[in-house]
């Protein structure tokens, strides 16, 4: 059936192979996908090394890989000013480097000292993260994370976008972390497909229970328990037409290569929209 997304392969589901970015380009086109989403450490750690960005550029498009964004970690919402403003400088930089590479979105999660930051003072601060995404071209999308003791879930985004006043923020939604953070998938439902920056893929097992699941108990979309039909019905019901970016953090696959898991993603990302979908 034709996909009515575009797959994409997060970085991190092959970070247990400690791959460069050169090695992580070249695994992912090989194995079939349509974008990549990078993390900007590996991206920084190769132009330090002396790598070229504009050769890294024209062997995405060579392989016909789309920079769907990147992941970041901005202290952009941090309760110290001091610590903001090093952190907005930071994010300029990166937003500029992605922007190089032919990126146009990052991700901006509560990362950072944000367990006594208000909502209302996350949308003003993020209206600050916003402002440098206007500058240089790369939208930060506003992350929520279920283990975050701030913005944890979807209801608390949904209000932080709100806040912000501004027309057009979007949102990363992930599998896992409305699990996590017990916001029920039934909210997506909420959405319109607009307000969706980019979607994270994945799926999470029965056991731990959630109270004690981790990043690293993520699995491959349909090998848990996750709402996987009905999720994906929503967000299309929504109209979202956009990335669904496969993000797992096994630290254990065995003996398989890269490769294999690259492609075994892949398979299992395309059964779940069919399956879901056809």
């Amino acid at each position: 059936m034709p996909q009515p997304f575009t797959l994409c392969m997060n970085t991190s589901t092959l970070k247990s192979f400690s791959l460069d970015i050169v090695q992580q380009i070249d695994v992912v086109a090989e194995a079939g996908w349509r974008a990549i989403e990078p993390w900007v450490r590996d991206v920084v750690a190769y132009r330090d090394a002396g790598g070229s960005i504009p050769d890294r550029r024209a062997r995405l498009e060579d392989a016909g890989l789309t920079v769907a964004g990147a992941i970041a970690f901005p202290k952009w919402a941090d309760a110290d000013p001091a610590v903001r403003a090093a952190s907005l400088e930071d994010a300029r930089r990166e937003m500029e480097l992605m922007a190089s590479l032919g990126g146009t979105t990052i991700a901006a999660p509560p990362f950072g000292d944000v367990a006594n930051v208000t909502l209302d003072e996350m949308a003003e601060r993020f209206c600050a993260l916003d402002a440098i995404g206007r500058e240089t071209g790369v939208k930060p999308i506003l992350e929520f994370w279920g283990m975050a003791p701030r913005l944890s879930t979807l209801k608390e985004a949904l209000y932080v976008a709100a806040a912000t006043g501004l027309r057009d923020v979007q949102i990363l939604v992930d599998v896992y972390h409305l699990y996590k953070g017990g916001s029920g998938h039934a909210t997506v439902g909420l959405l319109d497909g607009s307000a969706i920056g980019i979607v994270h893929l994945n799926d999470y097992p029965a056991d731990p229970p959630r109270e004690a699941i981790g990043d690293a108990d993520r699995v491959f979309p349909g090998d848990g328990i996750a709402p996987m039909d009905a999720f994906l019905q929503d967000i299309h019901a929504a109209g979202y037409r956009g990335m669904l970016s496969l993000e797992l953090f096994n630290a254990d696959y065995g003996d398989r290569t890269p490769l294999a898991i690259a492609r075994e993603g892949l398979e299992k990302s395309q059964a779940a929209v069919e399956k879901a979908l056809g």
